[in-house]
């Protein structure tokens, strides 16, 4: 074997093993991204079952409920981005800061029956922050516009209902069906 075949050789072998590790990288990677979803995304295009999600909006005024499963307490309540509301059903104690009207983050999956399996729920920690995700789902659904101020405050979503959320997600509906 002549020098400059051994060279190429030997070039050939770096770049093979150079994009094996760059393809193993990139894997591991994609197999760790959270998407950040908004609740009308999640009811316009549900993610794959195993897909792990970050839902993230406001609590509905109302729409807690607790429950115990042996010894483990479960709450279901809806969250909302003013356009879309979701069932969210986790397993654990919420965090103290957890409240209706108020912007909160839940980690964990779309069910097939369309209610949010969070395995995380995150809530905010004081009156003034709101994660920078549920700002932007807020703008988008036109709920909010920063050119007029800052995101909403937590009572002003008080007085939203489930059934003013689900009226609103299932408005555009009626109207394509009349």
């Amino acid at each position: 074997m002549t020098r400059k075949s051994r060279r190429l050789w030997l070039a050939c072998a770096c770049l093979l093993g150079l994009g094996s590790a760059t393809a193993l990288t990139l894997n591991a990677f994609s197999s760790n991204i959270v998407f950040f979803m908004a609740p009308s995304q999640i009811h316009a295009k549900p993610p794959a079952p195993d897909r792990t999600v970050r839902l993230g909006g406001m609590v509905v005024a109302g729409s807690v409920r607790r429950q115990t499963v042996g010894e483990t307490p479960v709450a279901l309540f809806d969250v909302t981005d003013g356009q879309a509301a979701v069932t969210v059903r986790y397993e654990g104690i919420l965090p103290d800061l957890f409240r209706e009207g108020q912007s909160v983050v839940a980690i964990g999956t779309a069910s097939p029956d369309g209610t949010f399996r969070a395995s995380e729920v995150l809530a905010k920690h004081d009156e003034t922050y709101m994660p920078k995700e549920v700002a932007e789902a807020l703008r988008r659904s036109g709920k909010w516009d920063p050119r007029y101020g800052k995101a909403p405050d937590a009572a002003s979503w008080d007085t939203m209902t489930v059934r003013d959320a689900r009226k609103d997600a299932a408005g555009p509906q009626q109207q394509h069906g009349s």
